[in-house]
């Protein structure tokens, strides 16, 4: 008689109810890697936590590596949120990037994102692959979108850059100086609204005193 592990190996869900599935187990399997880091997390482990039968995660996911390649890509989707989409016919640059920064900066602090990002960095040297999907997926994208921007305001007249990818760089580092690192370390709690938005204020002026054009108010 065939059990219901087989039958869920044989017949995995379609369509919505595929997403669904997937969802779910991504959920137990990020919920498991948090608590007991990436080589202490089992399948079994993972199978209890999401709620399915060990069959039904392996029609899904091959092993643990791939399921945490799975959730470092739905991470790195989670980074954008629209946070870099910016007009390049604004040129209003200053509150274009106090706006960028703020959003970027709480996005960044969120408590839960410290988490996945301690496990990368943990793991990357021996899966360099997953640490390079993360940082091209997530950081490098960031960069390029707002880097992308400043060129724009460049070609406009508005600022004077030499290299806008570094500066669109340093501007992010700047904007999360002293708010982030204690996160990641497990030093000190989320910074406060009002000191996000200090922090990047300074950035801004810092930003706008090195590269606004001449002349330009």
């Amino acid at each position: 008689m065939t059990d219901q592990a087989t039958l869920e190996r044989v017949l995995p869900a379609t369509g919505e109810d595929e997403s669904a599935k997937r969802r779910q187990i991504i959920d137990g399997a990020r919920a498991v890697f948090l608590s007991r880091g990436f080589d202490a997390a089992s399948m079994n482990d993972i199978a209890r936590a999401a709620g399915v039968s060990k069959g039904t995660l392996y029609v899904y996911f091959h092993d643990k590596e791939r399921l945490f390649e799975a959730i470092v890509e739905q991470e790195c989707q989670a980074q954008a949120e629209g946070i870099f989409d910016i007009d390049a016919d604004d040129h209003d640059v200053a509150a274009v990037l106090k706006r960028l920064g703020a959003a970027y900066v709480r996005f960044l602090c969120r408590p839960e994102k410290a988490s996945p990002i301690r496990t990368v960095i943990a793991i990357a040297d021996r899966m360099p692959d997953l640490g390079r999907k993360f940082y091209e997926a997530g950081p490098a994208r960031g960069i390029a979108k707002l880097a992308a921007y400043l060129a724009a305001q460049v070609e406009a007249g508005v600022l004077v850059v030499e290299d806008c990818e570094i500066a669109a760089a340093q501007f992010m580092e700047s904007c999360h100086a002293t708010l982030f690192k204690p996160i990641l370390f497990n030093f000190a709690p989320a910074p406060s609204s009002d000191r996000i938005e200090r922090a990047v204020c300074i950035a801004v002026k810092t930003f706008m005193a090195a590269h606004r054009a001449p002349g330009r108010s």
